[in-house]
């Protein structure tokens, strides 16, 4: 997919749909979408968001899951040439509200069962624009009465008004005028969409990608199983949530490509397996965690997965044992990969036409450059030393959305180049090969997910009986880290549970942030000038569990 100022992300699905026309864009929940009809929806969309007074540039938020809404929005969005901002449905107010306005979004798609959290932060933010969904609106009439009987479709009450609509009604409105919103001029040098993630501060941060860079990354990701099978052929199983950069390139990019994307609304096993076998899904992505619940699970084995021919893995190290039992009993491998949101996806991936050696996550990818270095002073490392790893690229973002300091500690310029800091430990072989060693600053890896472990702190410590805490990750071979906070209670406190902080914890944080374990102690390590070490206790645990 070449450079171009002049195309943009709807451009190129526009191009493929006219192709693939009655092809399967999506499946979802076992209904199939035509890319025809997937175009049309989007192009409505398009329309009914200009006709509510969303224009080109504007933020929309994105606050659903995984559904054939999603990808309608999204394609609409871009359609118009607004600027998408998804983000995970399990997000607290909390998240909600700091997003909403750092974003600066005037927008929001909601799913019915957040529509309370929506509007407890209207008043607090500059939104003005509500469209609510359900996960079965655009499901036949038949499914959906089946699935209400039945209790099987999570509904959550909401109420309309001058600036609340559903997407269902959005949708019926703007038939006639759907195909005369022209094509939005916004070029491939424009913001797309924003992606917050994780990381070492107590917010997240904005992560702006251009069209170009979103359609370079997709179009490298899903061109690496083309050994295996042509690109247009391809049926993906999206277990990766959409709001995620996972998601984007190895989900999303099958939509640019001509292939097919099956969606669930949430991971269910069962259903997956099913999905699987019944459509012939040649491609699978999921975090470690993901591959190894289905290694365990009790009816794997009612199930042919036959058709699968490439399984990738990415948010997260793959541990080599859940590599070599998938491939004893599936007779393939699973391919890994290593990338960022600030580097939209992937930096290195393992080839599908030569053999990986054992740890690697992959060769660095044509798009990017890298250096190991020294983290103290940024000085290149000897081959196959472990260093922090520098990414630098074209197709890279280079700055955080209103973050001028994370900014410039995150990105720096050698030599006339700007690269990214990682802040991983890698090592890179003579061959290209690339290798996670550990991690430099306090990110915790929980579930394919970046979790801060200021943030956790930082809420811990607003609890009125807590003077001191720290937040590190455990090393755990199903999660890859459980979240663990060493606690200091004020001086006479007493009877304070380690319960009762990790349901204070609740209260704000979306729960794959919350810690699992609390343990209390009297002081914690700290630097001569102060400043919390929390690799002594990394290093602690890391001692703990060896022994």
């Amino acid at each position: 997919m070449p450079e171009s100022h002049e195309i943009n992300i709807y451009s190129i699905f526009a191009d493929t749909a006219k192709r693939r026309s009655e092809h399967p864009a999506v499946i979802y929940l076992g209904n199939r979408f035509s890319y025809r009809r997937v175009k049309d929806l989007a192009e409505r969309f398009a329309a009914a968001l200009n006709a509510i007074g969303v224009e080109p540039g504007q933020k929309v938020m994105m606050y659903i899951p995984n559904n054939i809404q999603w990808v309608i929005s999204w394609l609409g969005i871009q359609k118009l040439g607004a600027v998408a901002v998804p983000i995970t449905p399990i997000y607290t107010p909390h998240d909600l509200q700091y997003i909403a306005n750092d974003s600066d979004a005037q927008s929001i798609i909601c799913a019915d069962t957040n529509f309370g959290y929506v509007t407890s932060v209207l008043s607090k933010t500059r939104l003005k624009t509500v469209i609510v969904t359900n996960v079965a609106d655009l499901l036949p009439w038949w499914k959906r009465s089946f699935g209400i009987l039945f209790d099987v479709i999570p509904r959550g009450k909401f109420a309309l008004d001058d600036r609340t609509s559903t997407l269902k009604d959005l949708l019926s409105r703007h038939r006639c005028d759907a195909h005369q919103q022209p094509l939005s001029a916004r070029t491939g040098a424009a913001v797309a969409e924003i992606l917050y993630t994780g990381g070492t501060t107590k917010f997240p941060k904005g992560v702006p990608f251009t069209h170009n860079l979103f359609l370079v990354s997709a179009d490298e990701q899903i061109r690496m199983s083309e050994p295996l099978f042509p690109a247009e052929e391809n049926i993906v199983m999206g277990n990766a949530p959409l709001f995620h950069i996972l998601g984007q390139t190895c989900s999303l990019a099958t939509l640019l490509t001509g292939g097919t994307l099956i969606l669930q609304p949430r991971i269910n096993l069962d259903a997956n397996f099913d999905a699987i076998q019944r459509f012939g899904a040649k491609t699978m992505i999921g975090v470690p965690a993901l591959y190894r619940m289905m290694l365990e699970h009790v009816r794997l084995d009612q199930y042919d997965l036959g058709s699968l021919k490439y399984c990738f893995s990415g948010g997260d190290v793959l541990p080599v044992e859940v590599g070599k039992r998938w491939q004893e009993k599936f007779g393939i491998p699973i391919y890994q990969g290593y990338g960022a949101t600030e580097t939209c996806g992937g930096v290195a991936m393992c080839p599908t036409n030569v053999a990986n050696p054992p740890k690697s996550v992959g060769r660095i990818v044509n798009s990017k450059k890298v250096k190991i270095v020294n983290p103290a002073d940024l000085e290149p490392v000897a081959t196959g030393d472990p260093g922090e790893l520098l990414v630098s690229s074209t197709y890279m973002v280079s700055t955080y959305l209103n973050k001028p300091e994370e900014t410039a500690e995150a990105f720096v310029e050698l030599d006339g180049e700007k690269w990214y800091r990682t802040a991983d430990i890698m090592s890179l072989d003579q061959d290209g090969n690339l290798y996670f060693v550990d991690r430099t600053v306090d990110t915790i890896k929980h579930k394919g997910y970046r979790v801060s472990a200021s943030e956790i702190e930082s809420v811990l410590q607003e609890h009125p009986a807590v003077i001191a805490s720290c937040a590190v990750g455990v090393p755990d071979e199903k999660v890859g880290e459980r979240i663990k906070a060493y606690v200091v209670l004020k001086e006479d406190i007493k009877g304070i549970t380690g319960y009762e902080l990790i349901k204070w914890c609740r209260r704000t944080l979306v729960a794959y942030k919350v810690p699992q374990y609390i343990e209390f102690r009297d002081m914690l390590p700290k630097s001569k000038v102060g400043k919390l070490l929390r690799r002594e206790i990394r290093s602690e645990e890391q001692r703990r569990k060896e022994t």
